[in-house]
C-alpha cells in the first residue's frame, strides 16, 4: 500500500494511491491516518499534477542517524560507531517531494544526503524485536540537506541540520510488504543536475530500521507519524576532492527503488 499527503484547496489531506488515482481518506495527513482508529474513502483525485505536501507535516519528532553507511563513514574519516549517532530535526525543516529547497544566505557549504526514512505506525517504547517490526508502518524518501560550515562549528550537529524548508520528504509511505520487509535492500541514489552523486543499497546500513526503532524507543516514546532518517551513503559534496556544494538553481533528485522520487530545485532562502 502507498499513502501520501497532498495539498488541496488551501489544506492538506491524506490519500491512498490506487494506480493513477488518489483516494481521499478524510484526514489531514499520513500521520493522522496512522493515529486514527479508522478512515473512510472519499473523493478521488488524479495522481498526475498532485501537489505533494511533506508526508507527515508535523511529526512529534524526526530522529536522524549519522554515519550509518560504511563508505560514508570512511569518506568522512571516522571510525565505525559502536552505537547509532543520533540527532534531531524540527518539523519546520520539512518540505514536499517537489517543493523548492531554500538555500540559506548564511551558508557556503550546502550539501545533499539521500536517505531512507522509517515511518512509525504505532506508539512504542522500549521495543522488542517483534514490537519494533510491528511499529514500522512503512518507508519514505528523505534528503537531509545540510549546512556543513554550521554543522562543524561545534561537536553538536543541530545547527547544521535545522534550517527552515530544506528537507524534502515523501512523496509516499510504502508499506514493508511492498519492499521486501522491515529490513529492505533497495537501490538509493542522489543526482544533482543529472550527475549521479550517491549510489548504494539500503542493505548496507550498519544499523537497520528495526535496530533503530529498538534503540530510539529505549530512550523516548515513538508516536504514529514519527520519522527516523536512517543515514546517508558515500558521495556527499563535503567529502569530494575538491568539495562540491549546492550554489542555487540546481535540481536535486533523490530516489529509492520501490519507494519513490524527490525532485527539488535549490532556491534562495
Amino acid at each position: 500500500m502507498k499513502l501520501a499527503t497532498i495539498r488541496v484547496d488551501d489544506r492538506t489531506t491524506a490519500v491512498r494511491v490506487e494506480g493513477d488515482v488518489l483516494v481521499d481518506l478524510g484526514v489531514s495527513d499520513v500521520g493522522a491516518v496512522l493515529a486514527a482508529a479508522e478512515v473512510a474513502d472519499g473523493k478521488e483525485y488524479a495522481l498526475a499534477g498532485a501537489d505533494f505536501a511533506p508526508l507527515v507535516p508535523r511529526p512529534s519528532k524526526v530522529v536522524c542517524v549519522g554515519l550509518n553507511y560504511r563508505n560514508h563513514i570512511q569518506e568522512m574519516g571516522r571510525d565505525l560507531p559502536e552505537y547509532p549517532t543520533l540527532f534531531c530535526k524540527f518539523a519546520d525543516t520539512l518540505i514536499g517531494a517537489y517543493d523548492d529547497i531554500l538555500r540559506p544566505a548564511e551558508t557556503e557549504m550546502f550539501d545533499w544526503e539521500a536517505e531512507l526514512a522509517v515511518v512509525i505506525g504505532r506508539e512504542v517504547r522500549r521495543a522488542s524485536e517483534d514490537e519494533a517490526v510491528d511499529a514500522i508502518a512503512g518507508f519514505t524518501v528523505l534528503n537531509d540537506i545540510t549546512c556543513r560550515d554550521w554543522q562543524f562549528r561545534t561537536r553538536e550537529w543541530l545547527q547544521g541540520k535545522n534550517w527552515d524548508s530544506t528537507t524534502p520528504v515523501g512523496p509516499y509511505l510504502v508499506t514493508p510488504d511492498e519492499v521486501g520487509g522491515p529490513r529492505p535492500a533497495l537501490d538509493i541514489r542522489c543526482r544533482v543536475n543529472d550527475q549521479v552523486m550517491q549510489k548504494d543499497t539500503t542493505g548496507d546500513l550498519l544499523f537497520d530500521p528495526v535496530d533503530l526503532v529498538r534503540y530510539v524507543s529505549t530512550m523516548i516514546r515513538l508516536n504514529p507519524g514519527d520519522l527516523i532518517a536512517t543515514g546517508t551513503p558515500g558521495g556527499v559534496g563535503h567529502a569530494r576532492k575538491p568539495p562540491v556544494f549546492l550554489q542555487g538553481g540546481e535540481i536535486v533528485v533523490t530516489e529509492i527503488e520501490g519507494i519513490g522520487r524527490l525532485e527539488n530545485r535549490v532556491a534562495a532562502g
